[in-house]
């Protein structure tokens, strides 16, 4: 988050549509305080903004109970939570369908660059192909 290393002590709050269980965790790595679904309550809007406010972080009940589960369950993360932001930015353009060179222009990216990210995805990822990403993608509802 950009805003992050201009105000490393600023509390953000993220109020996303996107689903929380593959959003959430990356956006609070990435130095989010708080993550909640547009869909809370105001009070449980105003409960997050003071949470975060007095230094605490903040995630929905659903998300805390997901993320207990997943800790007693799972030992292993699942690959796309070993990429980078830009390596998971790319992992979904790649699995939607987009070339390299689409990529590229779409992100204002060298080819090469783009490559080179492609490269390490398949790595992380233990996987050889793109249409192994687009699997993956699919199955785990990282495609919205």
């Amino acid at each position: 988050m950009e805003i992050k290393r201009e105000h490393p002590r600023l509390p953000i709050l993220v109020l996303s549509s996107h689903p929380e269980s593959q959003f959430a965790i990356r956006t609070l790595r990435a130095g989010a305080s708080g993550y909640l679904p547009k869909r809370s309550s105001p009070g449980e809007i105003l409960e997050a903004v003071r949470k975060i406010h007095s230094g605490g972080k903040h995630v929905s009940p659903d998300l805390a109970e997901e993320m207990a589960d997943y800790i007693e369950v799972n030992n292993e993360r699942p690959y796309h939570e070993n990429l980078s932001d830009r390596e998971f930015q790319v992992m979904l353009l790649l699995a939607s369908g987009k070339s390299v060179t689409e990529i590229a222009e779409e992100l204002s990216i060298s080819v090469k660059t783009i490559s080179t990210h492609r490269t390490h995805i398949l790595e992380k990822m233990r996987m050889s192909r793109n249409t192994e990403l687009t699997r993956y993608a699919l199955d785990n509802n990282l495609l919205g």
